[in-house]
């Protein structure tokens, strides 16, 4: 099981101001080693209680909540990584346990009992949480990730494009997933997360692009972008 708490912001940029400011960054921060040319793929199944209460949670602004998923990086994957994010006040906690791609499918199917089969802690958490509220498949969203990483206060950067979703089919690793966009492909979400306090020379290169800060989280713009259409 790994663990990271850090500060998050979020930032909505034009896809010109992105290009810019990772190349800025590309300059200063070394490129996270699975970029590639082009970034790479996210995909992630996102599980909520049955009346919707950690999306409601991110809606109202509670400042304690919590998101449940299932992350992969290929539809071929031979596993994907269950993660549960915290926020808490000015801080995000993110647990993970990486998962054979058998027991992702059997989690996604409802069967919460595979959690059992591990000595963690957090796996014996997650399955209790799932199994009282209980949490069902929500949505699963996918994107385009290019990041850049630092040492200091482990610092991570990350643009996020061409987001889509779908909340009609809940297989995780298929090849041919038919999904909706949930952002126009003219916008990047920019993620800054860092422990400590943000770097100055960060800061003053986040501070001169074009940017509005963000709120919202993706899997939040999914669900409204479904619910919407289905009103």
């Amino acid at each position: 099981m790994n663990e990271v708490l850090r500060q998050e912001k979020k930032y909505l940029l034009s896809l010109e101001a992105a290009g810019r400011l990772a190349g800025q960054f590309s300059r200063v921060i070394a490129r996270d080693s699975h970029n590639g040319s082009g970034g790479y793929s996210v995909r992630s199944l996102y599980f909520d209680s049955i009346e919707d209460g950690d999306y409601q949670d991110k809606v109202d602004g509670l400042e304690i909540r919590r998101k449940i998923r299932l992350r992969c990086y290929d539809p071929g994957d031979s596993f994907a990584v269950l993660e549960m994010k915290q926020k808490e006040g000015a801080y995000q906690r993110k647990r993970s346990l990486r998962l054979p791609r058998a027991d992702a499918i059997g989690l996604t199917a409802g069967d919460y009992r595979v959690l059992l089969r591990y000595n963690e802690p957090f796996a014996l958490e997650c399955y209790g949480l799932m199994t009282a509220l209980p949490y069902r498949p929500k949505a699963i969203v996918e994107y385009r990730r290019r990041a850049f990483v630092a040492k200091e206060n482990n610092l991570r950067i990350t643009f996020d494009s061409r987001i889509t979703a779908t909340e009609a089919s809940f297989d995780l690793f298929s090849p041919g997933l038919l999904q909706y966009p949930v952002l126009d492909p003219f916008h990047v979400i920019l993620e800054v997360k860092y422990n400590g306090f943000l770097l100055s020379y960060i800061k003053n290169t986040i501070n001169c692009a074009d940017r509005s800060e963000l709120s919202i989280s993706k899997y939040c713009l999914a669900r409204s972008v479904g619910l919407h259409d289905s009103s």
